[in-house]
């Protein structure tokens, strides 16, 4: 019996702003209902933003646990850290800019609602 990932849930107190980062990140289309937003990408599990008026984000790396996070493959890592940037994110390390000549590697960052994720080159 194969098991497939079909969905990530993400908490947020602010649904809109989170969702709107992950389609801006990952492309696709978003869908609501009051307590939850669906951003669907081809190839993707779904992300499904919930509604979590009390969420507090994660202090990673400095304070509280970050209980999970994503990893994204990308095969242009300064492509993909602008596409974040621009989408809402935080780079959390390493912190230094990233050159157009700088497309290997790896970097760390938080959504609008803190959630870490990382992008890698593949």
């Amino acid at each position: 019996m194969p098991i497939t990932l079909t969905s990530v849930i993400i908490d947020a107190a602010d649904i809109e702003k989170e969702s709107v980062f992950w389609r801006r990140l990952l492309g696709g289309s978003l869908t609501s209902t009051p307590s939850h937003h669906f951003v669907q990408t081809p190839g993707l599990p779904v992300i499904v933003v919930q509604h979590a008026p009390g969420h507090t984000a994660p202090n990673w790396p400095d304070g509280t646990s970050q209980q999970m996070h994503l990893d994204f493959g990308v095969d242009d890592l300064a492509t993909a850290d602008c596409t974040a940037i621009d989408a809402g994110a935080t780079r959390l390390r390493p912190t230094e800019e990233i050159s157009s000549e700088t497309r290997t590697g790896s970097r760390v960052y938080a959504s609008p609602a803190g959630h870490p994720f990382c992008l890698r080159s593949t």
